[in-house]
């Protein structure tokens, strides 16, 4: 009960924050001379209205919802995983070499893809997890330089062996492809295996003894070990899970959106994603709501510059209000009132 109190007052927080940075949103828009509620009516119908706009904020969502489980896994153990970009390409260049050169039955080689791009992720994110837990190498530092191992890789590779031989670093087509629906949008049923995951990362850090541990090591790591957890091994284990699934973020886009690896596709989803993350304090329950609110800006953003004179820009003014107003702790926290009367009751009782 106290967890599901804490979740309704955190989508609660969110809420006001996006209703704050749309005001001042409307605001900005006044000032350049345009009707703000033209402008947010042209950014939802841009979001919303038909198939291909709606398609296209469930396609922007998919990733974005994966790659911010990804950051905030790793973070519930204490790590700060930047690295989420280079597994996400990482797990697109490999899902594309096995869907290329792997020949079986699509209900083979669809999971085989799956596979081969959470391991390649996981792997990825053994390395930054090792360094920390082991030799206390600053995990940021090197995760953010691993990004662009991951992408010199890639570039590489569909540039020379991996070559389409196109205007274009790609490489060939894969021979499966996961279903695309509402067209002529990219949205596909990787969304559906995006959902799934996330639910299951939801039940294995509340009820499963590995998501007991991680939390543990994640609060307080000495008293951790002192209860017989190895916070090293835990430490790496959660940033192995958070690698593999951004490696199956960049599986969902190969097989799902471009149906080949396209040089540099992943470029801002990791960043965003930890964005995302970040803004709900890594809250699991409220994640998908901040993620789907991106997806919504990201797509309604060209039609509101479309049906009206105001430019895609004053989206990410809106998203950066938004991003500084989450950062306000006390300006939104809804206990202050509580605090601040437990603190004069004890202050009372002191004085006794």
């Amino acid at each position: 009960m106290k967890r599901f109190s804490g979740s309704l007052k955190g989508v609660a927080r969110i809420l006001l924050i996006l209703l704050l940075a749309m005001g001042l949103g409307a605001v900005i828009i006044l000032l350049i001379g345009e009707n703000p509620f033209e402008a947010y009516g042209a950014l939802l119908r841009g979001a919303f209205n038909g198939k291909r706009n709606f398609g296209t904020t469930l396609a922007n969502f998919t990733p974005l919802l994966l790659t911010s489980f990804a950051f905030a896994i790793a973070s519930k153990a204490g790590a700060f995983n930047v690295g989420v970009e280079g597994e996400v390409f990482l797990g697109g260049i490999v899902a594309a070499w096995i869907g290329i050169n792997v020949h079986a039955p699509a209900f083979i080689l669809i999971p085989l893809c799956f596979i081969g791009a959470a391991l390649i992720g996981a792997l990825w994110a053994f390395i930054p997890g090792a360094l920390k837990a082991y030799w206390n190498v600053n995990e940021v530092c090197v995760t953010i330089l691993m990004n662009y191992v991951a992408q010199f890789i890639t570039s590489y590779l569909v540039s020379g062996p991996m070559s389409a031989g196109k205007a274009n670093a790609q490489s060939d087509y894969v021979q499966v492809n996961l279903t695309q629906f509402m067209k002529p949008s990219s949205v596909n049923t990787g969304l559906f295996i995006a959902i799934a995951i996330a639910i299951v990362m939801v039940w294995m850090l509340s009820r499963t003894s590995f998501g007991y541990k991680v939390r543990t090591v994640g609060t307080n790591a000495a008293f951790a070990e002192y209860t017989g957890i190895s916070p090293k091994r835990v430490l790496i284990q959660a940033m192995m899970v958070s690698g593999a699934i951004g490696g199956a973020a960049g599986c969902i886009e190969v097989l799902g959106v471009h149906g080949y690896f396209l040089n540099n596709f992943a470029t801002g989803l990791g960043s965003n994603g930890m964005l995302a993350a970040l803004i709900v304090k890594c809250d699991l329950r409220t994640i998908p709501i901040i993620a789907l609110f991106l997806g919504v800006l990201k797509s309604g953003a060209m039609g509101m510059q479309q049906s009206t004179g105001v430019p895609k820009s004053i989206v990410d003014t809106i998203t950066a209000l938004f991003i500084i107003f989450a950062t306000m702790e006390t300006l939104f926290s809804f206990d202050r009132a509580n605090k601040r009367a437990k603190r004069g009751a004890d202050n009372k009782e002191v004085k006794k």
